[in-house]
C-alpha cells in the first residue's frame, strides 16, 4: 500500500499544476471562460432592486409549489426564473479568494492521493498511475456543473466548457501522479 506520506511530491506538484492551468484557462485565455456570464440590458436596475438582499443563494421566484392553484402554476411557468448566488456588498479580495481555491486544490489532490495509494501499488507502471489518477481528476473536476444545466438552466456550452477543463486538469494530476510514483 501507498501512503499519503508517500505522495506529498506528486499531491503538491499537481495542485500548484491545476491552480496555474484553472488561472490560465479563466484568466489568460480571453476566447475561453469570458464569455460564460452574459450580460443584461437593465442590470443597473436589478442591483438597485437587491441592494438590501444578503449575501446568499435564492431561487426566482421563490414559490411554494404544493400551495398553488393549478392557475398559478401555469402562469409561473410562462414567466422567467433562476438561481441568484449573492455577494453582498460586492467586496472581493482576490488574494484571499486564489489562496482558498489553492487549498481547494490540495484538499482535492489528498483524496485524489488517497484513492491512489490504496488502489495502485508502490512500483505501479506510469500508464496504470496515469489512467487511475487521471480518472479520479476528471471525476473530480468534470462533473459537479452538468446538474446546474439540468436543473437551473445553466446554458450548456458553459458546461461543456467545464468538462473539458475538468479532463484537462485529469490528464495533467494523471501526468504528475505517474511521474512521481513512488517505485
Amino acid at each position: 500500500m501507498v501512503t499519503l506520506s508517500m505522495l506529498w511530491m506528486p499531491i503538491l506538484l499537481s495542485t500548484v499544476i491545476i491552480f496555474i492551468a484553472a488561472n490560465i484557462l479563466w484568466m489568460a485565455l480571453p476566447f475561453w471562460h469570458h464569455k460564460d456570464y452574459g450580460k443584461i440590458a437593465t442590470g443597473d436596475r436589478i442591483v438597485d432592486l437587491l441592494v438590501d438582499v444578503p449575501s446568499g443563494q435564492y431561487m426566482i421566484p421563490s414559490a411554494d409549489w404544493q400551495n398553488m392553484s393549478k392557475e398559478e402554476r401555469e402562469r409561473m411557468q410562462t414567466r422567467p426564473g433562476g438561481l441568484l448566488l449573492m455577494r453582498n456588498p460586492m467586496q472581493f479580495n482576490m488574494g484571499a479568494v486564489l489562496g482558498s481555491f489553492f487549498i481547494y486544490n490540495l484538499v482535492v489532490m489528498i483524496i485524489i492521493g488517497y484513492l491512489s495509494g490504496l488502489a495502485l501499488p508502490s512500483g505501479a507502471r506510469y500508464a496504470q498511475v496515469f489512467r487511475f489518477a487521471a480518472t479520479a481528476g476528471a471525476l473530480a473536476y468534470c462533473f459537479h456543473t452538468i446538474s446546474d444545466s439540468i436543473w437551473y438552466g445553466k446554458p450548456w456550452p458553459v458546461t461543456i466548457r467545464f468538462i473539458i477543463d475538468g479532463i484537462i486538469y485529469g490528464l495533467l494530476i494523471g501526468g504528475t501522479f505517474g511521474w512521481l510514483w513512488p517505485r
